[in-house]
């Protein structure tokens, strides 16, 4: 079983940067997928970013070249980070750590990033 805790969220203005958090309770090394997803009021939840095991990262349209998720090479760190860039408002939403690992689904619980114009 993997636990799951974001934090980084809060409040920023349009044009802004924030850095999340997802530390996880087990070697993010041996983790298949780790992703960012976020979900506003009323929408779907979204994926934002994914990084594998390998190291391999993809993100959509939306946020590519904003986003950056990522993690230290120190495998004694098992946290990973999704750093945000030229935040919009469209961008205000909870953020959630997600992991697929041995064929199971793992969620944080979120943490709020609200982007104001």
């Amino acid at each position: 079983q993997v636990q799951l805790v974001e934090s980084g969220g809060g409040l920023v203005q349009a044009g802004g940067s924030l850095r999340l958090s997802c530390a996880a309770s087990k070697n993010i090394f041996s983790i298949d997928t780790m992703s960012w997803y976020r979900q506003a009021p009323g929408k779907q939840r979204e994926l934002v970013a994914t990084i594998t095991s390998s190291g391999d990262t993809d993100y959509p349209d939306s946020v590519k070249g904003r986003f950056t998720i990522y993690r230290y090479r120190d495998s004694a760190i098992n946290t990973v980070y999704l750093q945000m860039g030229s935040l919009k408002p469209e961008d205000t939403a909870v953020y959630y750590c997600y992991v697929f690992d041995h064929f199971v689904n793992y969620w944080g619980k979120g943490t709020q990033v609200t982007v104001s114009s």
